[in-house]
């Protein structure tokens, strides 16, 4: 069944919906290594101090909030995408491509970027094939060192737009 979706600004109501999202702490790492398991809305507004285009996906029919994005490090003709979530109930079912499809209209037509950049840990395969599958490619790797001293890899992508 497909479903309908529109978009809108994050409001202050949709804080508690996007902290449901992530149902795993690694889940949650790979939207944002900032965040500490479980997601709350105090974490969310903190990060969007330095964000731009908070932006929610919400199902036409409900009204319900599905999915969120925001930009950042807008500089010159780039600037990045993050904190990319999907409500678990609706993922397979075109909500993340309309998000991201959302996001990069905003960076283009709003910022007038050329590149969108995005960062993807390597043991993210659904990330990286989605992301992959969107024409984003890989252009650079950064080595992530941890809390519990442990290293992770993380793929920085490019879109040209």
């Amino acid at each position: 069944m497909k479903f309908v979706y529109s978009y809108r600004s994050l409001i202050n109501d949709d804080l508690k919906d996007i902290s449901s999202f992530p149902q795993s702490d690694e889940e949650l790492f790979y939207v944002s290594p900032q965040f500490k398991y479980p997601l709350t809305p105090d974490q969310i507004v903190k990060l969007l101090e330095n964000r731009y285009e908070p932006t929610v996906i919400v199902h036409k029919e409900s009204d319900q909030v599905i999915a969120y994005a925001n930009l950042y490090d807008y500089k010159g003709d780039v600037c990045w995408l993050g904190n990319v979530i999907v409500s678990n109930h609706f993922r397979g079912q075109g909500a993340s491509s309309y998000l991201l499809e959302t996001m990069i209209m905003k960076a283009k037509s709003i910022y007038r970027v050329k590149n969108l950049l995005l960062s993807c840990h390597s043991t993210n395969s659904r990330g990286l094939t989605f992301y992959h599958k969107h024409g984003f490619k890989p252009n650079d790797m950064r080595i992530t060192n941890l809390e519990d001293g442990k290293r992770i890899i993380t793929i920085q992508m490019k879109l040209e737009i």
